[in-house]
C-alpha cells in the first residue's frame, strides 16, 4: 500500500518490545522518522539499532518512563526539537497486573490508572499543541479487545483501557476541527511477551500450563491462530496515512474475530 507517510515524525511509545516495536517498524518502513521510548535503555538501543538497519529510517530511542509526567515532556520536547515537529502519536503502556476484584488494592489501582490512563492523558497534554502546529495529524492509542469484551482475570485492564476508549471519543469530537483524527486499535491474542506472561499467571492459578491454557484461548479464535504483531502494526501504519482521512473517534479490533459483539 501507498501512503505519504515519508519523512513524517512519528512517536511510539512503549516500542522496545511486542506491540509498540511492530507499530515503530510498520512507520518505519513507510519511511517515518521514529521516536521510539521504553524504560529499559539497553533494550531499546538495541531495537532502535535494528529497526535503522532493517527499514534505513531514522530512528531515535528515548528512555522515559510514562507515568512520570516530567519523562512525557521531555519526551514530547525532545522529539520536536530534534526532528522539528510531530505528526503521529502511538501510545502504549504494558498492561497492569492480572488478578480479580478482591486481589486487588487501591494502590494497585492507583498505580494502573497511572499507567494505563494517564499515561495517554498526558501524552497527548504534550503532544496536541504540536499536531495543530503541523495543521494536523493522528493519534493512536494501542488499548485491548477488552475495551469491547472483558477478559476474565483482568479487572483493571478491562476498566481503565475501556477509560481510554472514552477519552480518546470525547478527544476525536474536539479535536477534528484541527485536523486531528484520534483512534484506537485493540489487538486480541497476539503472540507477545504479555499474552505469554498472562497464559502463564492463569496456568498457575488453574493448576495446569501455559500450553494448555494458549490452546484453550487459540480455540475462542475463529482464525485458530494467535495474531502477530506485525498485523496491528500494519493497521497503525493505515491510520496514520492520508488513506485514513475519514476515520476518528473508532476503535477497531485485530482479533481474528475473537470479539462477538456487533459493533
Amino acid at each position: 500500500m501507498q501512503t505519504d507517510l515519508q519523512g513524517q515524525v512519528a512517536l511510539v511509545c512503549a516500542a522496545s518490545r511486542g506491540l509498540g516495536r511492530a507499530a515503530a517498524r510498520a512507520l518505519a518502513g513507510e519511511g517515518c522518522r521514529v521516536v521510539i521510548c521504553a524504560r529499559d535503555q539497553a533494550a531499546l538501543q538495541r531495537v532502535a539499532a535494528d529497526l535503522a538497519a532493517e527499514t534505513g529510517s531514522e530512528i531515535l530511542p528515548v528512555t522515559a518512563d510514562l507515568t512520570r509526567r516530567a519523562d512525557v515532556a521531555r519526551l514530547v520536547e525532545t522529539t520536536v526539537r530534534h526532528f522539528g515537529g510531530l505528526d503521529v502519536l502511538v501510545t502504549n503502556a504494558g498492561g497492569p497486573p492480572s488478578g480479580l476484584f478482591d486481589t486487588i488494592g487501591e494502590d494497585d489501582w492507583r498505580a494502573a490508572i497511572d499507567l494505563v490512563l494517564m499515561s495517554v492523558v498526558r501524552l497527548c497534554m504534550e503532544s496536541v499543541p504540536h499536531l495543530r502546529r503541523r495543521g494536523g495529524g493522528r493519534i493512536i492509542n494501542i488499548t485491548s479487545v477488552s475495551v469491547k469484551q472483558p477478559i476474565d482475570g483482568l479487572m483493571l485492564s478491562n476498566a481503565l483501557r475501556a477509560a481510554v476508549v472514552g477519552f480518546s471519543k470525547t478527544l476525536a469530537t474536539e479535536l477534528a476541527g484541527d485536523g486531528i483524527l484520534v483512534n484506537c486499535v485493540a489487538p486480541g491474542y497476539t503472540r507477545t511477551d504479555r499474552v505469554t506472561e498472562l497464559a502463564a499467571a492463569t496456568a498457575a492459578r488453574e493448576q495446569t500450563t501455559a500450553e494448555a491454557v494458549e490452546a484453550r484461548l487459540v480455540q475462542h479464535v475463529p482464525l485458530g491462530r494467535l495474531g502477530e504483531p506485525r498485523e496491528l502494526g500494519d493497521l497503525i501504519a493505515f491510520l496514520a496515512s492520508a488513506r485514513s482521512s475519514y476515520i476518528t473517534g473508532t476503535t477497531i479490533q485485530v482479533d481474528g474475530g475473537f470479539v462477538k459483539g456487533m459493533m
